[in-house]
């Protein structure tokens, strides 16, 4: 008897799944954020870009010409060439950092959009459990484009 009880219980339980990282992929509110980011930070990253190239422009001269340079302007070449290569550093790390912070607010706010989402598709179609991140799951118990389509119809 207990054992037919647990049976039933459990064929009462109903639950989904969400991929997350579809949602951070495919969700409008996902899409709109990383086009905000992109225009956001796309000069900082040309001018990181630039700067590379500067870096690779004066070291191959240095290569090139340093043998028929006098001491002094070799050393002075080499001095700016690690100047600018400590200044792009810099920049570079204060580039990722910048972009680390604002993609992590950037997803912190979809996110919390996903979850109400979520809370409301559990709630009106009654679900037990919405589950996320799992090894394995039947394609039957994905929710995903459900929670997709509340995101773009602004629910």
């Amino acid at each position: 008897m207990g054992l037919g009880m647990v049976q039933a219980q459990a064929a009462e339980l109903k639950i989904g799944y969400v991929n997350t990282q579809r949602i951070f992929r495919d969700a409008p509110a996902a899409v709109k954020a990383q086009k905000k980011l992109d225009s956001e930070f796309s000069r900082r990253d040309q001018d990181l870009q630039k700067m590379a190239k500067q870096l690779q422009s004066m070291q191959e001269s240095l290569e090139k010409n340093g043998v028929t340079m006098s001491d002094s302007d070799r050393r002075n070449k080499e001095r700016d060439l690690n100047d600018l290569n400590r200044d792009f550093q810099r920049k570079q790390r204060e580039f990722r950092e910048d972009l680390n912070l604002r993609q992590n607010e950037e997803m912190a706010a979809v996110l919390d959009k996903a979850n109400r989402a979520i809370k409301n598709i559990a709630d009106s179609e009654k679900y037990d459990l919405i589950l996320q991140d799992v090894v394995w799951v039947s394609p039957r118990l994905d929710i995903t484009d459900k929670v997709i389509k509340a995101l773009a119809d602004g629910k």
